[in-house]
């Protein structure tokens, strides 16, 4: 059960870093100053851009970041470079994760792969044409999802400039919300109290449309 032990320690981390998002951002600034706009750029970019990455937290550490900046005396946190910086990374993030599926999608679904079908190739593409624009906008507020969505959005040929609308109309959106929501909400006695428990929530409820779409997909007995 050894082989056990890394992944106990990557949910331990996990946990602790979910739980303490606020504390940990807090120390950041401290070490860092403002090279912590590098780090937060690269762990949005991280989180949108490779998709073996949506673990990282997202809407919590927007919401952190707005919190933070709210009460920041010190002047190396504002609200609104960050949310331009954050805005752009995501952005960014999600243009590579196009790029990266539309490279490989053709070599995929080439017919090598068995399980992988032309056929499947043929309905994402009719799926991006009918729906891609408000799919990358919404994908935005749902965790995982919205690391995936561009990178399917890439296998499935979604025209560029369309896709490239969408995603700056939900990087913009989605880093707006989280910010700007915790530099006037975050800081509130009983949410910054309860600081872990408001970041699971945050999840919780991002997480609402992806159980609403699996229940009503799910085949009743």
């Amino acid at each position: 059960m050894e082989w056990l032990q890394p992944v106990i320690d990557f949910g331990g981390m996990l946990y602790d870093v979910v739980m303490h998002l606020d504390r940990h951002l807090v120390e950041l600034v401290s070490n860092y100053h403002s090279w912590v706009y590098l780090i937060l750029f690269a762990i949005i970019f991280a989180e949108t851009g490779l998709v073996i990455t949506p673990f990282l937290p997202g809407d919590s550490l927007l919401f952190a970041v707005g919190a933070l900046a709210a009460v920041d005396t010190s002047g190396t946190l504002h609200a609104g470079t960050a949310f331009a910086l954050l805005a752009a990374a995501a952005i960014l993030g999600n243009t590579v994760n196009y790029s990266v599926g539309a490279a490989i999608g053709p070599r995929a679904f080439s017919g090598n792969v068995r399980f992988l079908k032309v056929e499947y190739l043929r309905r994402t593409e009719q799926f991006f044409d009918q729906h891609g624009g408000k799919t990358i906008i919404l994908s935005r507020f749902v965790p995982i999802i919205r690391t995936c969505a561009p990178f399917v959005a890439g296998i499935g040929h979604m025209r560029y400039t369309r896709f490239q609308l969408h995603n700056c109309i939900g990087g913009i959106a989605w880093v707006a919300l989280f910010i700007f929501g915790g530099y006037l909400f975050g800081n509130i006695p009983l949410v910054r109290n309860n600081f872990g428990v408001v970041t699971l929530l945050i999840i919780a409820v991002s997480l609402v449309p992806v159980v609403i779409t699996f229940a009503r997909r799910t085949p009743q007995p």
